[in-house]
């Protein structure tokens, strides 16, 4: 079982950049292919991004492509996620989540752990 933690969420301003981090615990060293999701108040899990094992392939909703980028460190066990030129409508709950066995995954109930969530809130 894998442990997940995020962290770096916070109040920000619209334009503002921010980066989330992933730390990952527990009985294996390598927690696969990660994805990250968000939940905006009243609104279901949305899935933000995902990346391989190795980092080499990456996808990204069209909401955030081309502003958010994911990247993984596999020796320190963490996946990160930069947010730039963030906008009011980012505003959400972020979690990332593993243990997805369905390749190129991207729905929530196709992933198997998942973190506490970090909030965070752009302001106009």
């Amino acid at each position: 079982q894998v442990q997940l933690v995020e962290s770096g969420g916070g109040l920000v301003q619209a334009g503002d950049s921010m980066r989330l981090s992933c730390a990952a615990s527990g009985r294996t060293s390598s927690f696969g292919a990660v994805g990250w999701f968000r939940r905006a108040p009243g609104k279901e899990r949305d899935f933000v991004a995902r990346i391989s094992v190795n980092g080499a392939i990456t996808y990204y909703a069209d909401s955030v492509k081309g502003r958010f980028t994911i990247s993984r460190d596999n020796a320190k066990r963490r996946v990160y996620l930069q947010m730039n030129s963030l906008k009011p409508e980012d505003t959400a709950v972020y979690y990332c989540a593993s243990g997805s066995s369905v390749n190129g995954a991207t729905m929530p109930a196709q992933y198997r752990n998942w973190g506490p969530g970090t909030q965070v809130t752009v302001s106009s």
